[in-house]
């Protein structure tokens, strides 16, 4: 006798025919195990990418974050100076990960997630190595590409001196904190950075509005991320409104320690636990 899983059996109140039983099946959200695999499987992937191309995209993705601070800056420009225009503004910091994201660019901060599950998955020197690499590669690119626009924002006149200056307030607003409150902000902006890598795979025709809702709510929390920030400060860096020292330890230090702590400790082996318990699991035969 073949004994169905209870997935795939009916329950106790209604009896479906064959189509619908289809169809509530397919209904069913991703099982946390599905999740991980999709996630660990793409991950592998770019651990195996040539070096060449991983600077390249991480380069690209450290341009394209320039434009979160563009689209924030020229909103802010344009409306007065009141409590809610955090609220209106931060939808342009949205546009960057949008761009980085569904281009499928390297930013390090999905690869606290992307790359770390496969050598969960796997732990050995050998894979401890790839995700190094991964990271040291994709970290230092997505900063070339952070400076390189900030300093193409900085010192063209692409952008009017009312535009200019709402850059300069914003980077200034980033490098304002001390090092204990910018790791704070950096481990809950990885986290909820990380957690979107994590919801992407499920979100099917809602990529868009899950990129959009969860950048959001890190542009106006005020929340620090490494690269985002990171072309913010090096505005005021390269404006002359803000010291080297300023940027590197009082903002890149911690953000890079709290990004990992956020998407590594609270993402990655969080998840990692509840799908390694679960394949623990007896599951239903057929006999």
């Amino acid at each position: 006798m073949i004994v169905k899983p209870a997935s795939e059996r009916d329950g106790e109140t209604v009896q479906l025919s064959d189509s619908e039983r289809k169809e509530s099946k397919r209904r069913v959200g991703l099982r946390a195990a599905v999740v991980f695999e999709t996630v660990r499987r793409e991950g592998e992937q770019e651990l195996e990418r040539p070096m060449a191309a991983l600077a390249f995209s991480g380069l690209a993705a450290g341009l394209s974050m320039g434009f979160s601070l563009i689209a924030t800056g020229v909103i802010r420009a344009s409306l007065p100076d009141t409590p809610w225009r955090a609220l209106v503004e931060n939808f342009g910091y949205t546009l960057g990960f949008l761009i980085v994201v569904l281009g499928r660019q390297q930013l390090f901060t999905e690869n606290t997630v992307t790359a770390v599950l496969p050598f969960l998955d796997h732990t050995d020197a050998r894979t401890f190595g790839k995700v190094a690499r991964l990271w040291a590669i994709v970290l230092v690119t997505n900063l070339v590409g952070a400076l390189i626009v900030a300093v193409a924002l900085a010192h063209t006149g692409a952008f009017s001196p009312t535009v200019k200056a709402a850059f300069l307030s914003i980077g200034r607003e980033t490098l304002s904190h001390g090092f204990n409150i910018v790791l704070l902000k950096g481990i809950f902006a990885g986290w909820l950075i990380a957690l979107m890598v994590w919801l992407l795979p499920a979100a099917e025709n809602s990529r868009v509005s899950v990129i959009i809702i969860v950048t959001y709510i890190v542009g106006a929390a005020g929340l620090s991320h490494v690269v985002a920030g990171s072309v913010e400060g090096l505005y005021a860096v390269v404006s002359g409104a803000a010291s080297w020292p300023a940027y590197l330890v009082g903002f890149l230090l911690p953000v890079f320690i709290g990004n990992s702590i956020g998407g590594v400790l609270l993402v990655s082996m969080i998840n990692y636990g509840q799908v390694a318990t679960e394949s623990d699991e007896p599951r239903a035969t057929t006999r």
